[in-house]
């Protein structure tokens, strides 16, 4: 950030009780983003991850195997930052479809947990360096789609009508990773170290991606990157949408 550029402003959080994240894979939320998910759960707010698969094609094991084995690995990773609601849809890996059913899924799951905030990652095609995963793509556009469909009481009838779910109306969604931020959360040495450990809990599947940098190298880093875009000393840096 040069002298003339503004620092982002600090996300507002007034009032806010719960958060929702919803990702396409296991370990999505631990490359940052789970460093302000250990921000809120030490203050108190209730943080639910909703894990759209099971990352079970991910590596180069047997689905049946891996499915399990990077759920345990997801579900330390959420003991690490505080988080004890953890949700699969169980839509397959890697074939990920914006169809109406899947939006559906979504909009249910925001009228369950009825969330103040929804995050989720960056789904531009051009992100991280390179194309963008598909399920990153299908899974951020898909819950933007899904969360403000779950305000809408004539989109998805049946979820009040058969299923007695109310309309949920979320404040706002905020887009991890994205390259144009609006708003940053400032995050602790404290839970930057809990960044790192919540990635470090996915042993399996760091150990098979080739030449992954270990995450006390970089988790950091990006973490302090966001704070001098900020003003602090280390943030996560979002694109908030105002619903």
């Amino acid at each position: 950030m040069t002298s003339t550029d503004a620092a982002l402003p600090p996300l507002s959080e007034d009032g806010v009780r719960r958060v929702l994240c919803i990702v396409a894979h296991p370990d999505d939320m631990e490359y940052g983003a789970s460093a302000a998910v250990a921000a809120w759960t030490a203050a108190g707010i209730e943080v639910s991850y909703l894990l759209l698969t099971r990352g079970e094609a991910g590596m180069a094991q047997d689905p049946a195997v891996v499915g399990p084995l990077r759920e345990r690995e997801q579900r330390r990773a959420c003991e690490i930052v505080g988080v004890s609601d953890l949700r699969y849809l169980d839509h397959p890996d890697g074939m990920l479809e914006g169809s109406l059913g899947f939006r559906r899924d979504i909009a249910r799951v925001v009228r369950q947990v009825r969330p103040d905030l929804v995050l989720t990652a960056n789904f531009e095609v051009e992100a991280y360096g390179g194309l963008n995963q598909v399920d990153h793509r299908v899974a951020g556009l898909a819950a933007a789609d899904g969360t403000r469909d779950a305000a809408n009481p004539w989109v998805f009838r049946e979820l009040g009508e058969v299923e007695g779910l109310a309309p949920w109306s979320a404040r706002a969604l905020l887009v991890a990773g994205h390259p144009a931020p609006t708003h940053a959360k400032a995050v602790d040495a404290a839970q930057v170290q809990a960044a790192v450990d919540s990635l470090r809990a996915h042993e399996a599947y760091l150990a098979h991606v080739e030449d992954h940098p270990r995450p006390e190298e970089f988790i950091p880093a990006i973490l302090a990157e966001g704070g001098a875009a900020s003003g602090s000393a280390h943030a996560v840096v979002l694109r908030v949408f105002d619903l």
